[in-house]
């Protein structure tokens, strides 16, 4: 009797671990299902997700404005009534150019950051430009720096205060050649160049040859204007 209790009881044990067994094998295949089919869509879209994240990340860096542009304009003055305006910037941006503040074009930059706008009509005075580059996505970035050119049509002055008229004769080689010319002039005496003091006073000594010494004095402004004098000095013992 008590045998036939202890392989009642062992086949009773058995059985729950059979049934467990059953349970946990149905469990695991359960979850591969669920896992198959929830899991799956939930990796692709995780995935999406990154993607999404990395290119926004990326439009987020192209969105940014274009750098400011750098004019190029060789010089500060001209007695020319238009100019080329050249510069750098982005390749590809466009550019918009702007005299007095006031929008006067827009061009694309090259492949090599390049651009120019040609025949610039200038005012008489201060002409001051600027310029803003612009991409469709960006919008406006920062303005350039100004550069201002003068328009200057008027000659410099130009007075002689040794030698006071246009023919003379003299008894010495050594002539002091004295003058004045606008502050901002050059002034060159048979292409020899004579310094020009802050006031635009100038002297240069001149050695003459004897007889007849023909001098051109020239002034010539910032703009490249230009005034000229001629004098005849006669030099004989």
């Amino acid at each position: 009797m008590a045998e036939f209790k202890r392989s009642r009881l062992n086949r009773t044990n058995q059985d729950q671990i059979t049934k467990k067994t059953v349970f946990l094998g149905v469990l695991t295949i359960t979850v591969l299902v669920l896992m198959l089919v929830f899991g799956l869509p939930l990796l692709i879209k995780f995935s999406v997700f990154l993607g999404e994240g990395k290119k926004t990340a990326d439009q987020t860096r192209k969105v940014l404005p274009p750098l400011a542009p750098r004019l190029v304009i060789p010089y500060e003055a001209t007695n020319s009534g238009s100019i080329n305006v050249s510069g750098f910037a982005e390749p590809k941006v466009k550019v918009e150019l702007f005299k007095n503040s006031v929008s006067i074009g827009a061009t694309e930059v090259s492949t090599e950051g390049d651009f120019i706008f040609s025949k610039i009509i200038l005012e008489e005075g201060e002409n001051g430009f600027s310029a803003v580059a612009s991409t469709n996505g960006a919008g406006n970035g920062d303005g350039s720096k100004i550069v201002v050119v003068t328009y200057d049509k008027t000659s410099p002055k130009l007075e002689l205060a040794n030698p006071s008229e246009e023919n003379l004769t003299v008894d010495s080689a050594d002539f002091d050649i004295i003058g004045t010319t606008d502050s901002n002039a050059s002034v060159s005496i048979n292409n020899r160049i004579a310094p020009v003091n802050n006031d635009g006073s100038f002297k240069l000594k001149w050695q003459l040859n004897m007889g007849k010494n023909d001098l051109e004095i020239t002034s010539t402004d910032l703009a490249g204007n230009q005034t000229k004098k001629k004098i005849s000095i006669t030099y004989s013992l």
